[in-house]
């Protein structure tokens, strides 16, 4: 039959399991947002370069209807020349013809700069295809991945809720008691701590040598005089002290 410290040592690692469970439940939501968010952010940057592309080959379409449109006034600048019947109409038609063909320059220059624009994001999303191709199958494993990973968790949480009611029945009330208080009193809910290396392991308070025989050699229960948790020392830490 266990000892009334062996079942609070079990009672406090199943609570200390709880506790971890219960965090990783209440904080599943906003984990998963967050899987989500790192995919989205991919995807964003993605989408980013594929809407630059677009809009690079829609201005690059808008300049070559404007160059077709000049190159007609072109055509018409230059009937005006060869019809000037005077010498002010051949300088209007000549003002014309060369501001005509400087904006046909210009406007074949940026044709040339959104076609080095196009190739430039084309290469990079052909460098990535394989992270565009994958981007959504990779977001469906993870979050099938974490979503079995926390309906694991709540079946454990549950299985050791059970275990810890189990447990806690066979206490005495006073010891139940003595416990529950120490566990609500604890921000971390330990109220059963491990004596590592002469200290106690919740406080790290050095233990007199008195109290480190007392544990070793007297059965009963002892608490820290610096934190009030219950001590114990787990068998392989007894036999190194005895070495």
């Amino acid at each position: 039959m266990k000892s009334e410290l062996e079942k609070l040592i079990e009672l406090q690692i199943t609570d200390t399991n709880i506790r971890k469970l219960k965090k990783a439940i209440d904080t599943a939501e906003e984990r998963r947002a967050e899987i989500e968010q790192e995919f989205e952010q991919h995807a964003f940057s993605i989408r980013e370069l594929q809407n630059k592309r677009d809009s690079a080959r829609e201005k690059r379409a808008e300049l070559e209807k404007q160059i077709i449109t000049n190159k007609t006034y072109i055509d018409r600048a230059n009937r005006n020349l060869q019809g000037a019947q005077d010498q002010k109409q051949y300088e209007t038609a000549m003002r014309e013809l060369d501001s005509l063909q400087k904006q046909v320059t210009k406007l074949e220059n940026e044709v040339l700069e959104k076609m080095t624009e196009i190739e430039d994001v084309e290469k990079i999303l052909e460098e990535r295809s394989e992270e565009v191709d994958s981007l959504e199958i990779n977001r469906d494993t993870a979050l099938k991945a974490f979503d079995e990973k926390v309906a694991q968790d709540r079946k454990e949480f549950a299985e050791e809720t059970k275990k810890r009611e189990e447990v806690f029945a066979t206490l005495p009330a006073n010891m139940a008691g003595v416990y529950n208080r120490l566990a609500q009193r604890s921000r971390d809910g330990i109220a059963v701590a491990e004596v590592v290396n002469g200290s106690c392991s919740a406080c790290f308070m050095t233990l007199r040598p008195q109290m480190q025989v007392e544990l070793k050699t007297s059965g009963e229960i002892v608490t820290c005089e610096s934190c009030a948790r219950i001590l114990y020392l787990q068998p392989k830490s007894e036999e190194a002290s005895a070495v």
